[in-house]
């Protein structure tokens, strides 16, 4: 049984095979996060809870967080180390990212936290110090306190391609700033893991036109979530659980760069479709 949290203004909201219902205002996503058996307490949750027809109309959706902080994994698909080695080149750091795509330790790093997270039809943000820009599709693993997956969402991991490439040492200059990171349309809750076969796809529409698309699956990872998770959790604490993106196996070519006004689309079936446009 897989459930899908939405979050609005209005309050949450769950779905189950098409049917909707009303969580209790008194609800907090952290409590998700903080229980030993999210799936089980929700599915309490659900059974006690009011029946809707659906979400409500004209409302925005949040982005499916309270007070986690967001980290992610890098170097994790093929894709992701070429074009990594690619922009570091000029200056000597392409050979950093070829060693830690074969490392027995993965590349964690600080992403966001829950101010600088966009949910989605709200907009994500390109620096204004960087000319080359693109979004990162990833599978987004919802971690408990215990540091146990329950879930997963869709992560846009905003990137700066330029100032990355100039010089290793300015991942957190690249990657975290305001409104660097989409989360949503929803929190899967459930205790089946994603298939292999799961399809990850994004397009960029540019005044409404295709400016790029793509697509991977989680095969092509090279590490496993469950290792991920274990990794971040080493001798580091997370009281309300938190979200950890898991690499993008997706990046547009050198030519690219996302510009005001694009709309990014990132799907995973199971998950829905997160959209973001660029302010």
């Amino acid at each position: 049984m897989s459930l899908r949290v939405y979050l609005t203004a209005q309050g949450a909201y769950v779905e189950q095979a098409g049917a909707y219902r009303q969580l209790p205002a008194s609800f907090q996503i952290d409590q998700l996060f903080t229980s030993e058996q999210p799936v089980a307490w929700l599915k309490t949750l659900w059974s006690r809870a009011k029946e809707v027809s659906g979400l409500p109309t004209g409302v925005a959706l949040l982005a499916p967080i309270a007070t986690q902080e967001v980290w992610a994994a890098g170097v994790t698909y093929l894709r992701s180390r070429t074009a990594r080695m690619e922009e570091s080149k000029t200056a000597g750091g392409d050979s950093f990212y070829d060693k830690v795509y074969h490392a027995e330790r993965p590349e964690l790093f600080f992403k966001a936290t829950p101010h600088r997270v966009a949910g989605s039809g709200t907009a994500v943000k390109i620096r204004r110090d960087s000319k080359w820009n693109v979004p990162e599709p990833e599978v987004t693993l919802a971690l408990n306190h215990q540091g146990k997956i329950f879930g997963y969402t869709l992560g846009n991991d905003m990137s700066s391609r330029d100032i990355e490439g100039e010089n290793p040492l300015y991942l957190p200059q690249a990657k975290v700033y305001d409104r660097s990171a989409g989360l949503g349309p929803c929190l899967l809750v459930t205790e089946e893991s994603l298939s292999p076969q799961t399809e990850i796809s994004i397009e960029i529409l540019r005044a409404g036109v295709s400016a790029f698309k793509g697509s991977t699956s989680v095969s092509q990872i090279k590490r496993s979530f469950t290792e991920l998770a274990e990794f971040l959790f080493r001798d580091n604490s997370f009281p309300k659980g938190c979200f950890l993106m898991t690499g993008t196996g997706i990046v547009p070519g050198d030519s690219f760069t996302l510009q005001s006004g694009d709309e990014i689309r990132i799907t995973i079936a199971p998950v829905g479709t997160l959209i973001n446009h660029v302010a």
